[in-house]
């Protein structure tokens, strides 16, 4: 995936990190999806299938959030932008929870995604004192 940015950004320590969480969590999407897409005995739907595309979603919305925090010069908007980081980080999280729940051999990768998780918040909590 690739923004056009400038390379102040993508020299950032919480943006490359945001960047190694998409790649992992559509990884894992990808590999639990071959898993849930099966209809169960009684004709309905799994129900972590809808999981898998709310973590590559939420995943993919990191990288855009950094940026915005970033470039915005009003701390107030600033601040929305970074409240909005941690929402969808913590949402991400529950969410590999969830999928842990599931039938399926991938949910032994969700603890990995969610180790990466736990060092996003420790960058984004150092980067967030930088602003």
């Amino acid at each position: 995936m690739s923004y056009n940015l400038p390379s102040n950004f993508s020299d950032l320590p919480v943006y490359q990190k945001a960047m190694d969480i998409i790649v992992l969590s559509r990884s894992i999407s990808t590999y639990l999806n071959q898993d849930l897409s099966y209809l169960n005995m009684d004709g309905s739907e799994n129900e972590h299938i809808y999981f898998t595309g709310d973590i590559v979603q939420q995943s993919t919305n990191l990288a855009p959030r950094i940026i915005s925090a970033e470039q915005e010069r009003c701390s107030l908007k600033k601040n929305k932008h970074l409240e909005s980081l941690d929402l969808l980080t913590t949402r991400l999280y529950s969410n590999c929870r969830r999928l842990e729940k599931s039938n399926s051999n991938g949910r032994d990768y969700l603890p990995i995604l969610r180790g990466e998780l736990r060092k996003f918040r420790k960058l984004k909590h150092h980067w967030m004192m930088t602003l």
